[in-house]
């Protein structure tokens, strides 16, 4: 959004928003497929995909895959962490819908792993406790990476770093949502379930799928 339209406090971005939705109201009737699909979802969803993707405003899901109403299951949190509420929604969607992917999705210039890269920097850094509960929850994918980068007491470069450790915050998620989860791995072992990781690039726009 423009500098010149960006809203200046919370009630001005209250009532785009309350402009954009009756815009959307009004689009309902045109023959766009994907708005005539609306009535269908009323009573029900097919997703053929669930995302666990990160909070940032950069990244939207459905239009980064192209798909449209009813057809992703999105999950969003800061630095697409895994945690208890983000399994069990994943566990409904998978148990529910049947639906048979979940895809991780981090992306370049993560903010979140940005955070965790530099509280390992500079330990002096602070956080509030809810957002440190975050950054806690991607340390361990950051840690040994650091460590590596720090043992031959050179200077750290962060960009390499932070690179780094978007993707493995990506497979640790991965891994957590195989493993921590006992009705997610007896789908995945079964077959029905895969669960695949991928980084978004802010940049290009591409998607790359990691490689299990």
């Amino acid at each position: 959004m423009p500098n010149d339209t960006r809203p200046k406090t919370g009630q001005e971005a209250l009532e785009l928003l309350k402009e954009g939705n009756t815009r959307y109201v009004d689009s309902l009737t045109n023959t766009d497929p994907c708005m005539q699909k609306r009535p269908e979802l009323v009573n029900d969803q097919d997703p053929l995909a669930i995302i666990l993707g990160c909070s940032d405003a950069r990244v939207p899901v459905e239009i980064v895959f192209d798909q449209g109403l009813g057809d992703l299951f999105v999950i969003r949190v800061a630095g697409n962490v895994v945690a208890p509420s983000q399994i069990g929604s994943i566990e409904f969607a998978a148990e529910k819908f049947g639906t048979k992917l979940v895809v991780v999705l981090g992306h370049s210039h993560c903010g979140a792993v940005t955070a965790c890269v530099e509280a390992l920097i500079n330990p002096e850094q602070n956080y509030t406790p809810n957002l440190q509960s975050i950054v806690d929850r991607i340390r361990p994918s950051v840690y040994n990476l650091h460590e590596l980068a720090t043992a031959n007491g050179q200077d750290v470069d962060a960009d390499e770093l932070l690179e780094r450790s978007i993707s493995a915050n990506v497979r640790m998620s991965v891994s957590q949502l195989k493993h921590g989860s006992r009705a997610l791995e007896d789908l995945t072992n079964s077959g029905q379930l895969l669960i695949v990781g991928a980084e978004y690039d802010l940049e290009t726009g591409k998607v790359r799928f990691l490689e299990s």
